[in-house]
C-alpha cells in the first residue's frame, strides 16, 4: 500500500528536470545549448567583422569573374583609327612629353646643335624649327623651340641591367639617378611672322626653309650657337629671301649635304636653287606632268635626288642634266606621299603610298622593292630612316606612328595571313593622335622621336630601343 506507482513517479521526475552540460566542440547551430552558471558562452567582437569583410571580397570576386566571362574584350588593331580614348602607359615610355600650341602644325624639323652625338643621358634637351597652320592666313608663324629638362618616367620594376645600359656609366651616383626623373618639361620658344600656312619646313647649317601656301617659298637663318648657349633669350629667325615664282604650292623641300635647296610644287614643278640663295633661279629645272609630292637628296651625291608623284612613281634626277630623269620606277597607281633615303646603307630608300602600301628598294637594281608592307589602312604621311641603326625606320600615318626593324627574319609561320596581321617587324606603335602629319628621329638623341598631330607634338623615346 505505501508504493508509488510508475506513472506518478515518472512526473514527479518530469517537474525535477536535470541539467545537461554541452561542450563547446560539440555545439550545432541548430541546436544551441542554454546559457547556465555551469555553461557560460563568451562572444568574440570581431569574428563578425572578419568574416564580413572576408564575404564581401569573396561577392566582389565572384562579380568580377561573372564580368569577364559576360564582357568580351575586343583587341585593338593599331592600324585601324578608333574612337575609343586611350590612355598612355608608362611602361611603354623611357620617356614622353606632350605639348599642344595655338595653332596646329603639319611640319616641323629638328636642329642639329653643340650638346653632343649619341646622348643617352637624362634629362634630355633639343633645339626644333615649326610651321603652323593657322585660321587666318596672317596669324602665322616660324616658332624656334628649346626643350629641356625632358626627364625619365620612373617605373616600379625597372631593369637596372637595362637602365645602366641606356643612362649612364655604372660609377654615377645616386644623385645623379635622381637627377633623371621628376622634371617637369620647359618650353623656351620665339616666333616670326609668315604669309601663309606652312605646308612644310626643313633646317640645315643654320638655313631654314618653309614652302607657304600661298605659293611662296622663304629662307630664314638662325643663330644655332646662341641658341645653344642659353641666357633666357632666344633670337628669332632672320628672314633674307623669298622666292615667288612657282605657279603654285607644294610640298617638296629639301637641303642637300651642300645645303643646295629643292623644291617641287602641284603643278609638277621642280626647282633647284644655288647654296644659299634661292633669288638665281627663276625658271624650272624639271618638268612633271604629275603633282611632286616628296624630294631627298642622296646623302652621298651632291647633284643627285629623288622625287615622289602622283600617280605612284618614284623618279631620279642628277642637276648635272636638267630636264632629264636618271631613273624612274611606278609602284602602283597610288600618289607617293614620302621618301626617305637611307644615310647609312645609300643604296637603299624606302617610300610611302596614299594608299597606306610602303616598300623599301634596292636602288642599284630598281625594279621589285626588296620589302612591301600593305598593313597600314590610312595613306603614309611622313617616314625615316633611324639616324644610327641601318635597319630600322619609323612611318607614320593618320593613325599614328610605327617604328620597324626590318633586320627581323619573317619565318613561315610569321607571315600574316590577313592584310590586318601585325607583321613582326613591328616593334613599337605610339597612337591615339588624330592625323599624325610628320615624325622625326632626333639625330642626336638615341632612339628619340618626335611627332606632329592635330593634338598637338609628342616626344618620345620607346621602352624597348
Amino acid at each position: 500500500m505505501g508504493k508509488k506507482s510508475k506513472r506518478n513517479r515518472g512526473k514527479s521526475q518530469q517537474q525535477q528536470p536535470e541539467t545537461t552540460t554541452i561542450a563547446p566542440s560539440l555545439r550545432t547551430e541548430s541546436s544551441p545549448a542554454a546559457e547556465t552558471k555551469n555553461n557560460l558562452q563568451f562572444e568574440d567582437p570581431f569574428v563578425d567583422v572578419y568574416e564580413d569583410e572576408e564575404d564581401e571580397e569573396q561577392k566582389a570576386e565572384e562579380q568580377n569573374n561573372n564580368a569577364d566571362e559576360l564582357i568580351k574584350h575586343e583587341t585593338l588593331n593599331p592600324y585601324h583609327a578608333t574612337t575609343e580614348r586611350m590612355e598612355m602607359d608608362p611602361a611603354a615610355y623611357k620617356m614622353h612629353s606632350s605639348l599642344r600650341g595655338e595653332w596646329p602644325s603639319l611640319s616641323f624639323d629638328f636642329v642639329r646643335d653643340s650638346w653632343g652625338e649619341g646622348r643617352t643621358r637624362f634629362p634630355h634637351q633639343l633645339l626644333a624649327v615649326v610651321g603652323t597652320q593657322a585660321d587666318k592666313s596672317d596669324n602665322n608663324s616660324v616658332q624656334i623651340w628649346k626643350l629641356s629638362d625632358l626627364g625619365k618616367i620612373p617605373k616600379v620594376d625597372d631593369d637596372l641591367e637595362e637602365d645602366r645600359d641606356y643612362d649612364a656609366p655604372d660609377d654615377k651616383d645616386d644623385e645623379s639617378s635622381e637627377e633623371e626623373f621628376d622634371h617637369d618639361p620647359i618650353l623656351e620658344h620665339t616666333t616670326i611672322a609668315h604669309s601663309g600656312g606652312i605646308n612644310r619646313i626643313r633646317t640645315h647649317k643654320g638655313y631654314v626653309a618653309t614652302w607657304s601656301d600661298v605659293g611662296a617659298i622663304n629662307l630664314y637663318t638662325i643663330d644655332v650657337e646662341g641658341l645653344c648657349m642659353g641666357g633666357g633669350f632666344l633670337k628669332p629667325p632672320t628672314l633674307i629671301s623669298t622666292y615667288e615664282e612657282h605657279s603654285t604650292e607644294g610640298y617638296a623641300l629639301d637641303f642637300s649635304s651642300k645645303s643646295r635647296l629643292a623644291t617641287g610644287d602641284n603643278d609638277g614643278n621642280i626647282h633647284v636653287f644655288q647654296e644659299d640663295d634661292i633669288t638665281q633661279d627663276a625658271t624650272p629645272m624639271y618638268t612633271s606632268p604629275n603633282s611632286v609630292e616628296d624630294i631627298q637628296w642622296s646623302p652621298t651625291e651632291t647633284t643627285v635626288f629623288a622625287a615622289g608623284e602622283a600617280g605612284g612613281l618614284i623618279k631620279i634626277y642628277d642637276t648635272r642634266a636638267p630636264n632629264r630623269v636618271m631613273l624612274e620606277k611606278s609602284t602602283g597607281t597610288a600618289d607617293v606621299n614620302a621618301l626617305s633615303w637611307s644615310k647609312l646603307v645609300t643604296n637603299l630608300m624606302a617610300t610611302g603610298c596614299e594608299d597606306g602600301k610602303w616598300s623599301v628598294w634596292d636602288l642599284r637594281k630598281f625594279e621589285d622593292p626588296l620589302a612591301r608592307f600593305t598593313c597600314h589602312t590610312t595613306p603614309i604621311t611622313s617616314m625615316e630612316w633611324h639616324p644610327t641603326d641601318e635597319s630600322m625606320l619609323v612611318v607614320s600615318d593618320d593613325v599614328g606612328s610605327f617604328v620597324y626593324d626590318l633586320s627581323v627574319e619573317e619565318e613561315e609561320n610569321d607571315k600574316p595571313e590577313k592584310k590586318e596581321d601585325l607583321p613582326p617587324q613591328l616593334l613599337f606603335v605610339h597612337s591615339g593622335s588624330p592625323q599624325t602629319k610628320e615624325v622625326h628621329w632626333h639625330p642626336q638623341i638615341t632612339s628619340c622621336l618626335m611627332s606632329t598631330a592635330y593634338d598637338g607634338f609628342h616626344t618620345f623615346i620607346p621602352s624597348n630601343l
